[in-house]
C-alpha cells in the first residue's frame, strides 16, 4: 500500500493527497461505503461466476461467461454511478439517462470481451484480458461522465488518470492470474480485493483529475436533487439483487450440477415419474431406454418396461424385482426398484433400473460349468446324479435304463499320442453320444473316460439295446480301430429300473457290473444286468481280497515246464510259472488271477517273489540250464526293476546269463522310451532278454529293430492254428527266417501234439516247448543232462510228468 501511494503522489505532484480529499470531503461518506459494498458483491460474484464457467463443460461455458460479464460489468458501472451521485462539488449536477445506460452497456460488452480472452493459462491471455477490463472501465467512467449535465465545463487532467490506468491494469493482472492459477477459496477472494482495488483507483483518480469550471451561460442543474436518493436506492438495490441473486445461482447451479453428476455416475438407471410420465431422469437411464432424454420426457415407464409380477412399473414394492424391456428382439433383463420421494414440492415415484443381463448371464455360465464336463460339455457326475435321482422319484415308475459306457484302448491312445489327441478323442466320443441320444436322455462324462446314459420315455430293456447298438455302429464307423490308430471302441452295461435296483445307488451299481461283464468278455461289446454277475463281482472281490495274502499264507508256489533243442532233443532250461492253490477254489489258472494281481499292483511283490524263488531254484541246477521269467508290464513301472534283477542275481549267486526275461509286447506300449531303458540297463548285467508272444502285437518288427532281444518265441495261437490253417503256418515260417536273419534263436510254444512238432522242426525252430513234452510240474530235484524229448508212441498227445 506503501508503494501504491507513493505511485500515485510521484505521479501527479501531490495527486494522492487531492484524490485523498476528494473521497473524504467531496463526496457523502455514506454513499462511498455504500458504493464499496456493490463493488465488493459485483467483484465476488464477477470472480465466482468466472471460477464457475472454468469449472463447468464446454457447452454451458458461454453461458456462464456472459453472466460473469453481465455481473462485472453492472456492478462497475453501478459502482462508479453510486460515487457520482455521492459527489458534493460547488456545482450541482445530473445525469442524461441514454448516455448513463449506454456507459453500463459499455462495461457490460468491455468485461465479456475480457472474459474470452482467458482461454488459457498463459500470461499473454492473463495480461490481454486485464488490459481489456481497465480499457472497458476507463471507458465507462468516461462516457458517464459526458453524461453529466451542470453549469460547468468539465476539464480533465491526464497524467494521474494514465498512472491510475496502469495501476489498474497490473492489479486486474494479479486478480486474473489468481484466478488461473490458484485453488479453494483464494481463487476468489483475492481477485476479489485485486478487483475493488483497481475499479476504485480508476475511478477516485480520475474524479480527483477532474475539474468543474462554472460556466454561467450553461443551463443549471436541479439543486434540490430530490430524486437522487430514490435513483441510489434503486440502482443499490437492483445491483445487489443482481449480485446476490449470481451468487445464490451459481451454488445452486453447483450443487444441481454437482447432484446430477453423483446420479449419473451411477450404474443404475434413475427416473422421475410425476403424473404418470417421467419428468427427470439421469443419462444411464436414457441409455439403458436406448432413447434420448428429450424423448423420454412424458413417457408413461409402462410403455418402456413390463414388471415381472404384472403389476405397473410404478406400483408400490417392498423389495426389488426383475423387469423386461418392451422393444422388439430385446432379451435383456433388468432389476426394477420403486420409491416415492418429494420431488419439485409434489409425491413422485423414482424408477431405479439396473441392468442384469450381464450378470444373470454369467450366473447361468457359472452354474452350467458347475453341472457340465469342461472338455465335452456334456453333463457331469452331479447333473447326472439329479436326473437320475428325478427319474427314480417319479411316482409313475415309468421304468428307464441306465448305461454305464467306458472307452476301449483310451488309456493307450492317451499314454502314446499325448493328452491333446486323447482330448480331441473325447470331444469325438462326445459328439457321438450327442447325436444317439433323443432330446430328453441324458449323456454324462463322469470321469476321464468314463461315460452313462441316462434314457427315458422308451420301452425297455428294448429302447436300450437299441440305443447301445447305435452307438456300437457309430464307433465302427467314425471310429475304426483297424484304420486309425488313434481310434478307440467302447463297451456298454445295461441296467434297467426297476428290475436291476429299486433306487439310484442301486441302478448305478448294476449298470457298473454290467460294464465289467462287457470289458471281460472282450471288449466293444453290450452286457446286460443279471443278479449272477453281482455274485461273479463279490466273488472276484473275495479273490482280490484273498490274493493279497496268499504269499503269506503259502499258497503260492511256482511250476516249471521244460524248453528242448529241437537239433538233439536234449533239455536247455525251465520256464517258471506261478501257481495258485487255494484252500477252498482249489488250483486257480494263471490267466484268472494274474490279471487281478496286475489290477490291483500285487503282482509287484508276486513277481519280485517269483523271480527270487526260480533264480535260487535254478542256482542247483546244471550250469548249462536257464530259467525264464515272465515280466508283468505293470513291473516296468517300477524305475528300480534292474536294480531287484541285480538284487537277486547278487542274493541267489546264479549267474546271469542263465536267466532269461520274458517280456511281452504289451510291456513296450506303455512309455515305450522307459521301458526300452529299463530292458538295456537289465541287458548289460548278462541276462537275456526274450520277446513272449510274437506276432500279437501291432509293432513286432519295430520292436525288434528297437531292441537287440536274444530270443523269440511265437505266440501259441499261431502254433495251435497250423494244422488246419496254412496262413497260421506261413506266418510262423515267416517269423523263423526273420530270426534266422537276425541270428536270434526261435522258440514254438504251446505244441501239444507230434504233427505240430513235426511242422515246426520242418519250419526250422531251434527250441520247442509245450504239454507234448512236459507239463508245468514242480521244480525238479536235480536237472539230468541226459533228459531228451519223448518219442512217438501210437500218436496223438503224450502226457508226461
Amino acid at each position: 500500500m506503501y508503494f501504491y501511494m507513493v505511485a500515485l503522489q510521484a505521479g501527479a505532484g501531490g495527486g494522492m493527497f487531492k484524490v485523498l480529499e476528494c473521497v473524504t470531503v467531496q463526496h457523502d461518506q455514506p454513499f462511498v461505503v455504500l458504493a464499496a459494498s456493490i463493488s465488493f458483491a459485483s467483484m465476488f460474484a464477477f470472480f465466482l461466476l468466472l471460477v464457475r464457467a472454468r469449472e463447468c463443460t464446454e457447452s454451458r461455458r458461454d453461458n456462464w461467461l456472459a453472466i460473469s460479464a453481465l455481473a462485472g460489468g453492472l456492478g462497475v458501472w453501478a459502482t462508479h454511478f453510486v460515487a457520482m451521485l455521492a459527489y458534493r462539488g460547488t456545482v450541482a449536477i445530473e445525469f442524461d439517462f441514454t448516455i448513463t445506460v449506454l456507459s453500463a452497456a459499455i462495461a457490460v460488452l468491455g468485461f465479456w470481451l475480457s472474459v474470452r480472452f482467458l482461454n488459457g493459462k498463459a500470461f499473454k491471455y492473463v495480461l490481454i484480458a486485464a488490459i481489456s477490463a481497465t480499457l472497458s472501465i476507463a471507458a465507462m467512467h468516461f462516457t458517464g461522465m459526458s453524461a453529466i449535465r451542470a453549469a460547468a465545463d468539465v476539464h480533465y487532467d491526464l497524467p494521474p488518470i494514465l498512472i491510475g490506468s496502469i495501476i489498474s491494469i497490473l492489479l486486474l493482472l494479479a486478480a486474473f492470474w489468481f484466478v488461473m492459477n490458484t485453488a479453494g477459496w483464494m481463487r476468489v477472494l483475492l481477485p476479489t480485493v485485486g478487483g475493488i482495488l483497481a475499479v476504485c483507483t480508476l475511478h477516485f483518480t480520475a474524479v480527483a483529475s477532474t475539474e468543474l469550471v462554472p460556466n454561467p451561460t450553461l443551463p443549471a442543474a436541479d439543486p434540490l436533487g430530490i430524486g437522487r436518493l430514490w435513483l441510489i436506492g434503486a440502482i443499490a438495490a437492483v445491483v445487489s439483487i443482481v449480485a446476490l441473486t449470481t451468487i445464490i445461482a451459481v451454488f445452486v447451479d453447483r450443487y444441481m450440477t454437482d447432484l446430477k453428476g453423483f446420479a449419473n455416475a451411477t450404474l443404475d438407471g434413475l427416473a422421475v415419474v410425476r403424473d404418470g410420465g417421467i419428468v427427470e431422469m439421469n443419462a444411464r437411464f436414457s441409455d439403458l431406454m436406448r432413447r434420448s432424454e428429450k424423448a423420454l420426457v412424458g413417457v408413461a415407464p409402462d410403455t418402456l418396461l413390463l414388471a415381472a409380477d404384472g403389476l405397473p412399473v410404478c406400483a408400490s414394492r417392498p423389495e426389488a424385482i426383475e423387469a423386461a424391456p418392451r422393444f422388439p428382439n430385446d432379451e435383456r433383463i433388468f432389476e426394477l426398484a420403486v420409491h416415492t420421494i418429494e420431488y419439485q414440492g409434489r409425491p413422485c415415484e423414482v424408477l431405479a433400473v439396473r441392468d442384469l443381463t450381464e450378470k444373470r448371464t454369467a450366473q447361468r455360465q457359472i452354474e452350467h460349468m458347475a453341472r457340465h464336463d469342461t472338455l465335452t460339455d456334456l453333463p457331469n457326475r452331479m447333473f447326472f446324479e439329479e436326473r437320475l435321482a428325478n427319474a427314480v422319484a417319479r411316482r409313475s415308475r415309468e421304468p428307464f435304463a441306465v448305461l454305464a459306457l467306458d472307452l476301449d484302448r483310451f488309456k493307450a491312445v492317451n499314454d502314446i499320442f499325448g493328452h491333446a489327441e486323447g482330448d480331441r478323442v473325447l470331444k469325438t466320443v462326445s459328439s457321438i453320444l450327442k447325436r444317439s441320444i433323443n432330446g430328453i436322455d441324458t449323456a454324462a462324462r463322469i470321469g476321464g473316460d468314463e461315460f452313462i446314459i441316462l434314457q427315458v420315455g422308451v420301452p425297455q430293456p428294448k429302447g436300450a439295446r437299441k440305443l447301445s447298438e447305435k452307438i456300437l455302429d457309430t464307433f465302427r464307423s467314425e471310429l475304426n480301430t483297424v484304420l486309425d490308430p488313434t481310434a478307440v471302441g467302447v463297451s456298454i452295461g445295461v441296467a434297467v429300473y426297476p428290475n436291476d435296483g429299486k433306487d439310484a445307488e442301486a441302478i448305478r451299481h448294476a449298470a457298473d457290473i454290467a460294464l465289467y461283464r462287457a470289458k471281460t468278455e472282450g471288449r466293444g461289446m453290450v452286457a446286460f444286468y443279471s443278479p449272477e454277475m453281482d455274485r461273479e463281482i463279490r466273488e472276484r472281490r473275495q479273490m482280490e481280497a484273498d490274493l493279497r495274502h496268499a504269499m503269506v499264507r503259502g499258497q503260492i508256489s511256482i511250476a516249471y515246464q521244460p524248453l528242448f533243442a529241437t537239433a538233439d532233443g536234449s533239455c536247455t532250461g525251465y520256464e517258471a510259472l506261478v501257481r495258485w492253490n487255494h484252500p477252498e477254489r482249489g488250483q486257480i489258472p494263471p490267466e484268472v488271477f494274474v490279471p487281478i494281481a496286475e489290477e490291483t499292483g500285487v503282482i509287484v511283490p508276486l513277481g519280485e517273489w517269483v523271480l527270487r524263488e526260480a533264480c535260487r531254484t535254478a542256482a542247483g541246477w546244471e550250469k548249462h540250464l536257464t530259467i525264464a521269467v515272465n515280466l508283468s508290464p505293470v513291473q516296468f513301472r517300477l524305475i528300480n526293476l534292474p536294480d531287484t534283477v541285480s538284487s537277486v542275481l547278487a542274493q541267489t549267486g546264479l549267474d546271469p546269463t542263465r536267466l532269461e526275461l520274458e517280456v511281452t509286447e504289451a510291456a513296450l506300449m506303455k512309455d515305450r522310451l522307459t521301458t526300452l531303458e529299463l530292458l538295456r540297463r537289465m541287458k548289460k548285467l548278462g541276462v537275456r532278454i526274450v520277446m513272449d508272444d510274437f506276432g500279437t502285437g501291432y509293432s513286432s518288427l519295430s520292436n525288434l529293430q528297437s531292441f537287440p532281444f536274444d530270443k523269440i518265441k511265437i505266440d501259441r495261437s499261431f502254433i495251435t492254428s497250423m494244422e488246419t490253417d496254412v496262413s497260421a503256418r506261413a506266418i510262423v515260417r515267416a517269423i523263423v527266417g526273420l530270426g534266422r536273419s537276425l541270428d536270434l534263436p526261435v522258440v514254438a510254444e504251446g505244441i501239444e501234439t507230434f504233427d505240430q512238432h513235426r511242422m515246426v522242426i520242418e519250419e526250422g525252430c531251434e527250441q520247442v516247448q509245450g504239454f507234448l513234452f512236459g507239463r508245468p510240474a514242480n521244480a525238479p530235484a536235480s536237472a539230468d543232462p541226459s533228459s531228451r524229448l519223448p518219442s512217438k508212441k501210437g500218436g496223438g498227445q503224450v502226457k508226461t510228468t
